[in-house]
């Protein structure tokens, strides 16, 4: 093989969860694939820079998610590198997939190599990329890129069909992904004045209030309010306090569906760390398993007949529990946004419920529950779309278009 990407394992287990599935695509198209492993960043290095050095004339890439690699450690930065790090010194093209809001790596964007291109996976971010980091380079049609989904029984060596069927399918509703008590984002904001404070905490109250805005114009706004006047570069330094309003967001608006499908009598097994710490008058009706991994999350999926998705605060992108619940037969009963809109039909293939009136998305699941026609109806259809559009394999078919266009 003369092409190889270099892939990261050792990080965040679901981005290592991701990585496997786009080797899977790459090996495909003939791509050897060198791994990465993060744990021993030293010993990782050394290996990697023996291996492009015993032959230099292959065409070497890499992709990772979140800065992994790229962000400062150890024996890839060093001052013994031309341009103080492998990647300057080897011009290896890098592309990195962001899978935050990246307002939480403003620190590790001056590390970036010569050669790199950012992914983005919400259309906002591109726009705050533009706007505060113009000398990033962006991948071709301007780097956006959704998450992609698994298809567990994708070779049938499980089950004949596609999927169990709904009759067959032993949990009612499910919810994948950790819970942390909203007040545990306090140290993000515990170094600022009271005022200065009190101004993070307005911005989480505002997009309770207001959930279509999403976190930079809310505090832009709110800064106008206050006849604050500011330049674009002043604005930038503050974005990564807003840490806190994001998460805080995020998770209250996490605690309030599920606690609100409990509360309603629906019982929901959450499969992700936290789920024990959540407050609610009917905590019987929320069974935890605990932290699990993503393909034990896959598993739980292709035996519930709903999964519930709360938005990480992506308006303009997707998450991969939408694709993963429809590429396994599960319903996905999820809040909207504007990527979702663009590419589902509520009640067709996705049911779409509103965060300002999360009891209704009780109500519907609870009727859903009743009529297992309209589930398995709904299960087929977007079973038909994301088999075709929204695997890892059509994402990873992308970046490799990507590469070809700017190698």
């Amino acid at each position: 093989m003369d092409k190889v990407v270099i892939l990261f394992k050792g990080g965040v287990e679901t981005q290592e969860y991701f990585s496997i599935e786009m080797s899977k695509t790459f090996q495909k198209h003939g791509y050897e694939i060198y791994w990465f492993d993060l744990v021993l960043s030293g010993l990782s290095a050394k290996q990697l820079c023996d291996f492009y050095k015993a032959d230099k004339s292959k065409k070497f890439m890499a992709f990772t998610f979140n800065f992994n690699g790229i962000a400062g450690e150890d024996g890839l930065y060093d001052e013994s590198f031309e341009g103080g790090s492998f990647w300057n010194e080897t011009k290896i093209p890098v592309y990195n997939m962001v899978v935050d809001h990246p307002l939480y790596y403003h620190k590790y964007l001056p590390l970036r190599p010569e050669n790199y291109m950012q992914i983005s996976i919400d259309k906002n971010h591109i726009r705050y990329m533009k706007r505060f980091f113009p000398g990033v380079q962006l991948a071709p049609d301007d780097g956006f890129l959704v998450l992609g989904g698994t298809e567990l029984n994708e070779k049938r060596d499980i089950l004949s069909d596609k999927f169990l069927p709904v009759d067959k399918r032993d949990i009612d509703v499910i919810f994948t992904g950790n819970y942390t008590p909203v007040n545990s984002f306090d140290r993000f904001i515990a170094h600022l004045d009271s005022d200065y404070q009190e101004f993070y905490r307005g911005l989480v109250r505002k997009l309770i209030e207001h959930p279509e805005m999403i976190v930079e114009d809310a505090a832009e706004e709110e800064l106008k309010n206050q006849g604050i006047q500011f330049t674009d570069d002043e604005l930038k330094q503050i974005m990564p306090n807003l840490m806190f309003v994001d998460l805080s967001v995020r998770f209250y608006f996490r605690a309030e569906v599920i606690a609100r499908l409990a509360d309603s009598g629906i019982k929901v097994h959450t499969f992700g760390a936290g789920w024990d710490m959540l407050e609610c008058r009917h905590p019987e009706n929320i069974i935890t398993a605990g932290n699990v991994s993503s393909q034990e999350c896959l598993d739980m999926i292709s035996r519930s007949k709903i999964s519930v998705n709360v938005m990480p605060w992506f308006k303009q992108g997707a998450h991969d529990r939408v694709f993963n619940s429809m590429l396994n037969g599960a319903v996905c009963v999820t809040d909207t946004s504007g990527y979702l809109k663009d590419n589902f039909i509520d009640g067709e293939n996705i049911i779409f419920y509103n965060l300002e009136n999360i009891d209704a998305a009780a109500d519907k699941i609870k009727r859903l529950l009743t009529n297992h026609d309209e589930l398995e109806h709904i299960a087929e259809n977007a079973y038909k779309i994301c088999v075709e559009n929204h695997k890892w394999e059509m994402r990873t078919n992308k970046v490799i278009e990507w590469m070809n266009l700017t190698v």
